[in-house]
Parts: structure tokens; C-alpha cells; sequence
């Protein structure tokens, strides 16, 4: 099943958001989804397993090292920025702990990647689609979904 809007809309309802490859180095797209995020005031954890903080707007954000770490892991949806094999292993792990939705930005997916998210996931925005060239990304189509949503 192709992600539509209303796959985004489902992930824009949660009430709580991480990162996984949140960056600190400003010129990397994990740093770049994760300031989206935090540009909307919008209740985000970084995932990064070897910072402690995050600077975004002049400001040391807290990182955790794992989703494993997430205070409501049920009620948190996941952008994810990492290599396939890593967004694999993080998908396992999501599944366990009951994250509900998962957005995976271009790059971040091959077919296998793509069938366990589907799989197991209530709502999953990648691949083919959005405004984007490249497939769904939270940077192009995001705005978007939290508008059609009223919270934009």
C-alpha cells in the first residue's frame, strides 16, 4: 500500500515525535528533519546515540541514545534518517516498544525496509509520493500534512 495524505495525516496526529539520526552537524538532512520539527514547536526528541545535545535556534537540545529510552514510545511516531540496515534494526525495535507510525525519509529504505514497515506499522509515509522528487520527505510534504490538520 502507497502512502497518500492521509497516511500523513494519520502520522501528524501523534502527540509525540522523535528523530532517529538527529544530527548536530547542521548540513546533514538528520540535523535539517530534526530543526523542522523544533521550527514548529512541535514536541520532538533527538535520537542520537553519541551526543548528548542538539543545538537548534542557539539552543542545547537533549538527546537520547535510543528509542528504547522514549518516555511514551506508544504515543511517539518516528521520522527516521539512517541507512537501511539501520532503520531496519530501528524498526524491529519500534515494533516491540508499540510505536504506532513511522515516516522513513528518501534513502533511509530498501524493499525489505519498506515490506516489515508495512507490515507492522499503523501508518507508514515513504517511498513513492508526495511533492518531492525523491518520495515522501518531511521537509517538502510536512507543512502540508500539519495544515491539513489545522496545526500549521
Amino acid at each position: 500500500m502507497a502512502a497518500t495524505d492521509a497516511t500523513m495525516r494519520t502520522f501528524f496526529t501523534s502527540p509525540n515525535f522523535a528523530v532517529v539520526g538527529a544530527s548536530t552537524n547542521p548540513d546533514k538532512w538528520g540535523y535539517k528533519v530534526f530543526k523542522w520539527y523544533v521550527t514548529r514547536k512541535m514536541p520532538v526528541t533527538p535520537i542520537n546515540p553519541t551526543a548528548s545535545t542538539i543545538k537548534v535556534n542557539n539552543k542545547d537540545l537533549p538527546t537520547l541514545p535510543s528509542i528504547s529510552a522514549l518516555e511514551n514510545p506508544k504515543e511517539t511516531a518516528l521520522s527516521i534518517i539512517t541507512a537501511p540496515p539501520i532503520t531496519l534494526k530501528t524498526l524491529k525495535e519500534a515494533k516491540e516498544l508499540g510505536i504506532p507510525s513511522v515516516w522513513l525519509q528518501p534513502g533511509t529504505f530498501d524493499d525489505e525496509v519498506l515490506s516489515f514497515a508495512k507490515d507492522n506499522f499503523q501508518a507508514v509515509v515513504a517511498g513513492d509520493g508526495g511533492h518531492g522528487h525523491e518520495g515522501w520527505c518531511v521537509l517538502v510534504d510536512g507543512d502540508r500534512g500539519l495544515q491539513s490538520l489545522g496545526k500549521l
